[in-house]
């Protein structure tokens, strides 16, 4: 009988556990900010990566792969864009942001409302949409397809808490913005 082998995905998963809870420690302690459905959602898509870890290589032509393969490359597009806007544009201060559950890149000072930010309000928040169903795509699963719509659920929790934060701190001129852009698809939602 064959040795059974060593499956070191659940301590993966601890040890990936222990390091998005350091980076979300102070929105663990205010649950009401966004950053606490965001923490789920990275979860969820965490879960996700580790579950369809072995098949990530398999099968390269099969239209799920070459579909996951899509969106897990066009998920780089709003986050790279998304977070090179908020660097140069938003201004990030932590003085005069100073929520201590807010990322160092969310500390904007003003509203960013070009780039891709134009077309959608969430680029960053889209891009773990498009990452969290390329990852399902891998190997489509039940399991995989409920951690895929657990994430978007989380991820759309999250941007409307983080709305809600930005119109208390950026007023009207973040209502207009909400009235004339979309959440996550431009045109769309």
């Amino acid at each position: 009988m064959p040795p059974a082998s060593f499956d070191a995905r659940p301590i993966l998963f601890g040890m990936i556990t222990i390091v998005l809870a350091w980076l979300s420690r102070a929105s663990l302690l205010h649950p009401q900010t966004h950053g606490l459905p965001r923490f789920f959602a990275w979860e969820a898509i965490a879960a996700q990566v580790l579950l369809s870890l072995p098949v990530w290589f398999r099968d390269w032509l099969s239209w799920h792969q070459i579909l996951s393969w899509l969106l897990l490359c066009g998920s780089l597009v709003p986050l790279v864009l998304g977070m090179r806007a908020l660097r140069l544009r938003g201004a990030p201060d932590a003085a005069a942001r100073s929520a201590p559950e807010l990322l160092a890149f969310e500390r904007t000072t003003r509203l960013v409302s070009d780039g891709i930010f134009r077309y959608i309000r969430h680029p960053l928040y889209s891009s773990l949409c498009l990452l969290s169903w390329g990852v399902f795509l891998k190997e489509p699963s039940l399991l995989g397809g409920f951690l895929a719509v657990l994430a978007t659920g989380l991820l759309l929790i999250t941007a409307q808490r983080d709305e809600a934060e930005c119109l208390q701190t950026f007023g009207a001129a973040y209502a207009e913005y909400m009235r004339r852009t979309r959440m996550f698809i431009p045109l769309i939602f």
